[in-house]
């Protein structure tokens, strides 16, 4: 399984193996992660699931569509790394992924 690397915003570290298939949002609340809210469950109807996607990695998740950039109109300190982690699909090209977490989730 893809291992993940969530940081929070006060740079503790949860290294977790996710499922290929699932999302990085999955990954992250069926392992406890805190920092993720997911209030939607996955539906790309919220920002609560805001990460900013470390540099190495944006080729690999990809860039955001017109829909999650939409969403990400709602999220606090957007910038160009950040993404919704439910539209993330874990693959093993993901292994290794790290992913910061912002301070707060909106």
């Amino acid at each position: 399984m893809p291992k993940i690397t969530y940081i929070e915003h006060d740079g503790e570290t949860h290294e977790v193996e996710v499922k290929t298939g699932m999302s990085v949002m999955e990954g992250a609340i069926r392992n406890n992660v805190p920092g993720i809210d997911a209030d939607c469950g996955g539906a790309c109807a919220c920002a609560t699931c805001h990460v900013y996607v470390d540099e190495d990695w944006q080729d690999v998740t990809g860039r955001a569509s017109a829909m999650e950039e939409s969403m990400l109109d709602f999220a606090e300190g957007v910038q160009p790394n950040s993404r919704l982690s439910c539209q993330i699909r874990v693959s093993d090209d993901l292994d290794g992924l790290v992913v910061r977490l912002p301070e707060n989730q909106h």
